[in-house]
This record gives structure tokens, C-alpha cells and sequence, in this order.
């Protein structure tokens, strides 16, 4: 769940003038379970099933790099579970997958990662191999968990810098944040490929600072215990988000936002690329009943922080994970 910065960590712009978010993880998880198959081939469940011989067979494109990446060419099953629908939401599940999925095969495999390894061959996988459009701060927010200030660097590396607020602080966050899911799922492919030709002629490159400066607002506005300036700076940069790309937004997420505000949210935001997924406001907790409400329409979905990232829940020991 980005708050600030997010559109600063395309590679169309941080390669040029660097970028930064903050963001957090969220407690909606992609389970990956790893498992020796009994005979040569590999399986695949997620919303298909896959059984190939070979590896070149998967159809599944994060599955077949990572297998890839990690050597592994046989006797593989691979099942996939999640608490959100998969695509097009926002929360970056994509990116959550390629991370938990690289967990688990090192695991399979022995062998204990760097949260900064799973990050770094996440965004691999998904830009450089895939060639999806998309930047990099969702494959780092799942790997490291928590709350983070998270640094994207013209040399193309990327710096994660835990923001370590008081217990008060993050609960301050956690009981002030709520979301909604609109229902609408879109191609985030589709619109972040709109948003590179926007950067790229240079026409947004005021508006991408200012959000990268946002990112460093907050940052040290939590620092200073001001969990509130999240809902002014969400505000803020939704507002900026929206000058980039008319594909953004839509009416009626425009008609839901301002119910929102006007029902008592300090700010809010689309989360993700734009254009459908969740909806999330700062608001009050007194304010919060107004806010659902008004929004009788859209489903809210109740959410904790989370503080690990991605984790081995189970491992047998011999190779199982």
C-alpha cells in the first residue's frame, strides 16, 4: 500500500532524477506452496492448472522465469493461494507473487536469500525478463515488510530504509486507514504504458518531483510522530497522480473519493496503477462508519500493517517449502 512517490519508481523517470515512495505491507497474502512432484513433470495450480514436461512448456511467465533463474527444470509443484483477487487490484500481487515464489523455491532448494536478492531478481523477472511496465516498489515492499521510506537511484539500485516509528505512530496509521475495493479490475500494464509515454516526453516531469518530494515529506513527518500528514500528503499526490494520465481516474472513482472527503476523510488515494482496484482513505476512526456509508456501494476490507514481509511458514526439511 503506497501512500507517497508512487509513478516515481518507473524506469522512465528514476533514471533520470530518481524517485522515492513510502509505503507499507499490508496483512493480505499470497500463499506459494513448493512441493517435489513424484514424477518428472511440473505442475502449476492457480486459477489453471498447468502440467508441462518441459520448463519451456509453462505458460505462466513469472513461474517459468523464476524456474528458470533457480535452475529448475523437473519434479516441481507449484500451487498458488490468495487473499485478494490476483490481478488488476492495486496491491501489488503480481510483485507479491514473484517474491513469495522465489522464496519458496530457495527454500526448496536450500538455500536463504537476501530480502534485497528476493527484491532485486522479483524486478528481474517482471521488467527487464517480462517486459511488464511497471516500477519496483511492490516487489520491495514485499520482500522487506513494514513500514518504509524506499529510495530508487539512477544507477538503477534501489535503497529500503525501514522507517522505525513508534508503536503509536503505526498505530496511529492502522487505525486510521480504511479501503474499499471498487470492483473494477483493469490492466495495469495498459495504463502504466500510457503513463511511461507521459513521462517520457518530459511534459510530467515537474509533477513526478513534487511526488518524489512528498515521499521525503513524509518521511520525516512520521519521524516527527505526525501520522496524520499521510491523509494531507495522500491527498495531495492523488491529486498530482491524476495530471499525469487521464487513464487515472474515471467519474465515478472521482464521485466515490469526493464522498469520501465529504463524509470526513483528511485524503486518500487510488492505490496502483489507477483506474480500478481498492480505494484508500485517512480519515478519523469516528469518521470512518460516515465513510462507509457513503460508500454503500463499494465493499470495505479490513487490513493490519504488516511488519515481516515475505516469510517461510512451513519447510519439511527435505524439500518441501
Amino acid at each position: 500500500m503506497s501512500f507517497v512517490g508512487g509513478g516515481t519508481d518507473l524506469p522512465s523517470h528514476y533514471l533520470r532524477y530518481g524517485g522515492a515512495v513510502v509505503s507499507t505491507a499490508i496483512d493480505k497474502y499470497i500463499n506459494v506452496v513448493v512441493n517435489t512432484k513424484f514424477d518428472d513433470s511440473i505442475r502449476i495450480g492457480y486459477s489453471r492448472t498447468e502440467i508441462c514436461k518441459t520448463v519451456d512448456e509453462v505458460q505462466h511467465p513469472i513461474v517459468r522465469e523464476c524456474l528458470r533463474l533457480l535452475g529448475i527444470s523437473k519434479r516441481i509443484e507449484i500451487v498458488s493461494l490468495a487473499d485478494i483477487p490476483a490481478s488488476g487490484t492495486g496491491l501489488g500481487s503480481s510483485s507479491s507473487f514473484a517474491v513469495g515464489l522465489l522464496h519458496a523455491l530457495h527454500a526448496h532448494l536450500g538455500n536463504v536469500p537476501t530480502r534485497s536478492e528476493l527484491g532485486r531478481d522479483a524486478c528481474r523477472i517482471e521488467i527487464d525478463i517480462c517486459g511488464e511496465p511497471i516500477g519496483k516498489q511492490d516487489q520491495y515492499a514485499a520482500a522487506f515488510g513494514g513500514l518504509n521510506f524506499i529510495r530508487f537511484n539512477r544507477d538503477n539500485t534501489v535503497e529500503v530504509e525501514p522507517l522505525g516509528c513508534a508503536d503509536d505512530v503505526q498505530g496511529r496509521i492502522e487505525s486510521c486507514t480504511l479501503a474499499f475495493y471498487t470492483g473494477i479490475e483493469r490492466s495495469a500494464s495498459a495504463i502504466l504504458e500510457e503513463q511511461n509515454r507521459q513521462i517520457e516526453t518530459g511534459r510530467k516531469t515537474e509533477a513526478l518531483r513534487h511526488m518524489c518530494d512528498q515521499a521525503y515529506q513524509l518521511r520525516d513527518e512520521l519521524r516527527r510522530g505526525n501520522a496524520d500528514a499521510v491523509g494531507v500528503l495522500m491527498h495531495d499526490g492523488w491529486t498530482l497522480k491524476k495530471s499525469i494520465s487521464d487513464k487515472v481516474s474515471s467519474g465515478d472513482i472521482d464521485t466515490w473519493y469526493e464522498a469520501g472527503r465529504e463524509a470526513g476523510a483528511l485524503g486518500g488515494k487510488l492505490l496502483g496503477a489507477g483506474g480500478g482496484g481498492f480505494l484508500v482513505f485517512y480519515a478519523e476512526p469516528q469518521k470512518h462508519d460516515a465513510i462507509r456509508r457513503a460508500l454503500a456501494g463499494l465493499r470495505p476490507v479490513t487490513f493490519r500493517l504488516d511488519r515481516n514481509g515475505s516469510g517461510i511458514v512451513f519447510h519439511d526439511g527435505v524439500g518441501k517449502a
